[in-house]
């Protein structure tokens, strides 16, 4: 089962430090944020978790600490699926931090029932994409000032079923769970495509990553006969600090060995899906995000 299991899960590891360094991980109370909030701790670098839930943060602050005293790690209040909470954070954060090296774009929410964001938007669409999206414009600033420094969004292989609906892209007139999360996994690849190729010259760079198949708890809105296989094969499914693995990659490669813009799956770089690949799509989602939440992002 062991040699089974090793053939599904590529093992990495780094010895790269990241003192001096801070990194904002959001939705780091739980699964890979979590893990990926340990690992950079451990590696010296002050880190933020970005959560909805504050309870729930402040005791993976607490699990943090107890692993390694010493850590520099602290929890702060993001609600990705409200743009005030994502300007009160952003605020925050420029009141209180100098440097921002890494911005890891995790949360997320997966095949839910329908409901909508404060501001309206569906909640995958809203959460997955546009939170992240207005996020990333509101520290840009920081992070330009930062660099070298590194965006990563949380994506998915799934992104290869989606297809960005510009006509229902609210899901207004038909809504159905997974075609709406595959649209906002492809989002996610879309973004960070076109991200990559409007910070090359301010030593930002941007990477989408695969994190695998995970047992987390991001599965828990999937229909019962799903969840029951899954938990039959559970040994088969990655960890979360497995999960992580790639995200990490991402951040403690050298930039020479790393494509801007790429997207990563198994600790290297991987091919998407050619809609994931499609200059005039990412162009025109990036318009269209912009124009929803009433930004000006050139």
């Amino acid at each position: 089962m062991e040699k089974i299991r090793s053939l599904i899960t590529k093992r990495w590891s780094s010895d790269v430090r990241l003192d001096g360094k801070t990194a904002i991980v959001t939705g780091a109370n739980t699964g890979i944020g979590k893990e990926t909030a340990m690992d950079l701790a451990k590696r010296g670098a002050r880190v933020i978790l970005a959560c909805r839930d504050m309870e729930k943060a402040e005791l993976a602050v607490s699990d943090i600490v107890r692993e390694m005293g010493g850590a520099k790690v602290e929890a702060r209040k993001l609600d990705l699926a409200d743009t005030k909470s994502i300007c009160e954070f952003a605020e925050n954060i420029y009141n209180t931090e100098k440097v921002l090296h890494f911005l890891i774009n995790n949360a997320g929410v997966a095949t839910c029932p329908y409901s909508t964001t404060v501001d309206g938007y569906e909640m995958q669409l809203g959460v997955n994409h546009l939170g992240h999206f207005f996020l990333t414009f509101l520290l840009l600033d920081l992070l330009k000032h930062s660099a070298p420094s590194r965006v990563i969004t949380v994506s998915s292989s799934a992104h290869a079923m989606g297809r960005i609906h510009f006509e229902d892209l609210n899901s207004e007139k038909q809504y159905h769970p997974v075609k709406a999360y595959v649209q906002s996994k492809l989002a996610n690849i879309l973004f960070t495509r076109e991200l990559a190729k409007r910070t090359a010259v301010l030593g930002v760079t941007a990477y989408a990553v695969h994190p695998g198949v995970v047992n987390t708890d991001l599965m828990r809105h999937i229909k019962r006969p799903l969840q029951l296989i899954f938990k039959k094969f559970s040994y088969f499914l990655k960890t979360p600090a497995e999960g992580a693995y790639t995200t990490l990659y991402c951040i403690l490669t050298p930039d020479s060995e790393l494509t801007s813009g790429g997207y990563y799956s198994g600790c290297a770089q991987a091919v998407c899906a050619r809609a994931g690949s499609d200059e005039g799509t990412a162009l025109k989602l990036w318009a269209v995000s912009c124009h929803l939440l009433g930004i000006c992002w050139r």
